[in-house]
């Protein structure tokens, strides 16, 4: 999958989830998506914890994937960034493009 295609389905899962909850005010949808994002990180957190056997017996037996939870951290970032209306391509070409400078050039 390409950055386009990436963010191709963003927009369309944001028409999705739009339709769904009744196309809330912006403001709405950043605070949630920001809310969701928390969510989805402590998850992520949670399956590295087990990963790294650091987690209390309880939880080991709720494991998901590992790449999954990635998954779900960044498409909810993505959806964020939608609702916010940053053009997350041009952020993430200008942010490599300053990291390279930076660090590989000389």
């Amino acid at each position: 999958m390409t950055l386009d295609e990436l963010i191709e389905f963003i927009k369309k899962e944001d028409h999705r989830l739009r339709e769904h909850y009744g196309n809330p005010p912006k403001e709405r949808r950043i605070l949630s998506r920001t809310v969701k994002l928390m969510e989805e990180n402590g998850e992520l957190a949670e399956e590295i914890l087990a990963l790294l056997v650091d987690q209390r017996n309880s939880k080991l037996g709720k494991r998901r994937n590992l790449s999954e939870e990635f998954a779900d951290v960044i498409i909810t970032t993505l959806l964020l960034a939608e609702s916010a209306e940053v053009d997350i391509k041009d952020a993430i070409i200008r942010k490599i493009q300053e990291i390279d400078k930076r660090n590989y050039s000389k």
